[in-house]
């Protein structure tokens, strides 16, 4: 089969936000999807997504599919842009389509259809000012943020706030510096879990990945954050979680988290794969965070390759797994 693997690469620029790149990928991870297809047979060419080329380049070249993990150059609908000249050029794709992909990365509306759907997710407020009042249901702790963001942008350990004066402080911060609504919603005490769930034939939910940050003490952060994801590992700056797979819970636990990944990844129309935040608090209720229909495919360090590994796939496996589901619905085999 012939696919093009559309990415955005990983940038440096000193006049954007130490985090504007996060959610793009590096070389090596682009490189391991490169050769994970090559190894099952494929023929692969990867183009890092610049538009007028992107319109060339397949005006020019051929391919059956695309390997699609481009999250878009800017906006609320930026992880939408490459499906849509896709969808244009009816060139088939891996993973969600427009809509889910401009769905999920804003929490607040995907939140409101979780709560549609009686699934839990922690209550919450949109605020576009700073200067609204406080919605008098919410209860701290508090978190803030930026409502369209992926990979933990705008949010450290000052994010989760105890008080009205650091949380309007926070709101403004945010507002100011993403350009965007915040979004603030009660912060869940208990353990970290993310899950993935894979279509490959079937839809199947990977084995829970606990994140556990009870060794993080140096750092003073004890949730995903955004110095966690890049610095992950970092024994100097305290950013050491330790990763339980599959997690430690009891077996109806288990099944209901399970449960709520699967009502979750379909309310929101997610395609062949997607990631599941969830915090469970001390009754064992699983709030779910947020959904990412594009997770990260790093090989080493992306918790849905990790929950591959547990459930017995190579990497490769994983990759080709994201193909052939693709494939079936695109009706290529």
């Amino acid at each position: 089969m012939n696919i093009a693997l559309t990415y955005n690469l990983k940038k440096k620029d000193k006049s954007k936000p130490v985090d504007y790149f996060s959610e793009c990928d590096s070389e090596e991870t682009v490189n391991a999807i490169v050769m994970a297809l090559k190894s099952k047979g494929h023929h692969v060419e990867a183009i890092d997504v610049e538009y007028p080329k992107l319109f060339s380049y397949f005006s020019k070249n051929r391919v059956d599919l695309v390997f699609n993990i481009a999250e878009g150059q800017s906006g609320k609908f930026r992880e939408s842009e490459v499906p849509a000249i896709l969808d244009y050029l009816n060139i088939p794709y891996t993973g969600s389509d427009t809509f889910s992909l401009a769905l999920a990365l804003n929490k607040a509306l995907t939140k409101k259809i979780l709560k549609a759907e009686n699934i839990p997710t922690p209550n919450f407020q949109v605020f576009s000012t700073g200067n609204e009042g406080l919605d008098p249901v919410l209860k701290f702790p508090l978190i803030v943020k930026p409502n369209c963001e992926g990979s933990a942008k705008g949010i450290n350990k000052t994010n989760v706030v105890g008080n009205k004066e650091d949380l309007f402080k926070k709101v403004k911060e945010t507002i100011e510096v993403y350009k965007q609504e915040a979004l603030v919603e009660e912060f869940i005490e208990g353990k970290e879990l993310t899950v993935g769930v894979l279509e490959n034939g079937k839809t199947r939910v990977l084995p829970i990945l606990e994140i556990d940050f009870s060794g993080c003490k140096n750092s003073g952060e004890y949730f995903y954050s955004w110095r966690m994801k890049e610095y992950q590992g970092n024994q100097e700056l305290g950013l050491v979680p330790t990763f339980h797979c599959p997690a430690r819970l009891d077996k109806e636990t288990e099944e209901r988290v399970k449960e709520v990944v699967l009502k979750t990844h379909r309310a929101v129309g997610c395609l062949d794969i997607s990631r599941t935040d969830i915090r469970l608090d001390k009754d064992n209720v699983p709030y779910v965070l947020e959904i990412n229909p594009l997770p990260g495919l790093d090989p080493r360090e992306s918790n849905l390759p990790i929950m591959a590994y547990a459930a017995g796939m190579k990497y490769e496996d994983l990759i080709e797994a994201i193909v052939l589901s693709a494939s079936e619905r695109k009706g290529l085999n």
